[in-house]
């Protein structure tokens, strides 16, 4: 389960995207030592509400499991230099301020080249490294409006809308650590380390996909279907008697299933309908019968009726229905960690099963400065007296 075993990572990343990528990679058996400020540490530890009984925000438990804190001041001379003497020590840098910040505070990746050559430093950052926008702050919302997301998303003819979820962060810590794999890959056959110059931005545009390909093929601008979907019909979210489902023929042979299964079989001889081609040019024409008719039974009616067909359909889910799903507690997507303040907590598992192993060893997020001591000891080889002038000094808490 350890792919990571041996990797060492300093994480100077905050908010989502950097720190949600640091801890995909140290659930696979990276140290994550996590660098925060002295003061306050990483803004997420103050994020909410919620919060648990003792203040601990719930954002940030759910990004930050399986690491280590160092509390450091990178403002300070001798901060910088214990994070020179870690940066010997390590595999990746993560971080994620604005293009810019790095370079201002010593920390440029010429200067931790110079110290470790095999070092691989991703840069994080709403825009990239370069552009004209290079400098723009920008969180999630605007990434998901700047990068075609929300224009594509909610209702048609309705206002604007986020996904419900942080896409553009999460796409960032997904092709962060994604990227970060491949170079350690590359590292081990040459021996170099990289700069790899991540943009939320470009993460989120790479991810329109077909969407984008459509708008050159035809020139038509999308726009939002709601559940729906450009290029297949039946494919939506229906409402039935007491609630909503969702079914999505997206294969010929599921036609006819779906057909009979709604015990409309003319459906299956009518012209207009015979395949999905005809299906998606006579939209307006099939949708509105689909629809009365998923209004006549209830939710639990269609499913049985449905998936007892092999028909592709399924409830929509809140999300404790989700967390209490049995085939996402079999696979499992729900564990415990031992929270020391806390007792059993229960937060997610890791989609990552490797040789059979299903489990996660969870260890609950690191008080700020948790690690300070016994990293720089372990480490670094620090003395005792030499930790103790670095506090003295404020450049380590």
């Amino acid at each position: 389960m350890k792919l990571f075993e041996g990797v060492r990572v300093l994480d100077l990343s905050r908010m989502l995207a950097g720190p949600y990528g640091s801890m995909l990679l140290a659930d696979m058996g990276a140290e994550v030592i996590k660098i925060e400020d002295p003061d306050g540490g990483d803004p997420m530890r103050m994020m909410g509400p919620p919060f648990l009984p003792d203040g601990e925000s719930a954002y940030f438990l759910a990004i930050n499991r399986n690491k280590k804190s160092l509390a450091l001041d990178l403002a300070r001379d001798r901060g910088r230099e214990v994070f020179y003497d870690l940066v010997r020590q390590a595999d990746v840098v993560w971080e994620n301020f604005r293009p810019g910040i790095m370079e201002r505070m010593g920390l440029a990746y010429s200067k931790l080249w110079s110290l470790n050559q095999r070092i691989i430093v991703c840069s994080v950052s709403a825009y990239g490294q370069d552009g004209p926008y290079r400098d723009w702050p920008a969180f999630d919302l605007a990434l998901q409006a700047m990068g075609g997301a929300m224009s594509v998303t909610g209702e048609p003819g309705g206002r604007p809308a986020r996904m419900g979820l942080p896409m553009a962060d999460l796409a960032g810590a997904l092709f962060g650590a994604f990227s970060i794999s491949g170079a350690l890959f590359r590292r081990e056959r040459t021996g170099e380390g990289a700069h790899i110059d991540l943009s939320l931005l470009d993460c989120q545009v790479s991810l329109l996909t077909y969407i984008a390909q459509y708008f050159w093929t035809n020139g038509r601008v999308p726009t939002p279907l709601g559940s729906g979907h450009a290029s297949v019909v039946p494919y939506s979210a229906l409402q039935t008697r007491d609630g909503h489902l969702i079914v999505a023929i997206f294969a010929e042979k599921f036609w006819p299933l779906f057909c009979r299964a709604v015990e409309h079989p003319e459906w299956e001889r009518d012209l207009r309908f015979a395949t999905n081609r005809d299906r998606v040019l006579h939209r307006d024409v099939l949708m509105p019968l689909v629809e009365a008719a998923f209004r006549t039974r209830t939710t639990r009616e269609w499913l049985e009726r449905l998936q007892g067909a092999n028909v592709p359909a399924t409830p929509i889910h809140t999300v404790d229905r989700v967390l209490s799903d049995p085939q996402v507690l079999q696979r499992g997507m729900v564990v415990e960690m031992n929270h020391p303040r806390h007792g059993k907590t229960q937060t997610l598992g890791t989609p990552i099963k490797i040789d059979g192993a299903m489990g996660l060893e969870v260890t609950p997020p690191p008080r700020l400065g948790e690690h300070t001591n016994e990293i720089l000891t372990r480490l670094l080889k620090y003395s005792n007296v030499k930790i103790a002038e670095l506090h003295a000094t404020g450049a380590i808490a």
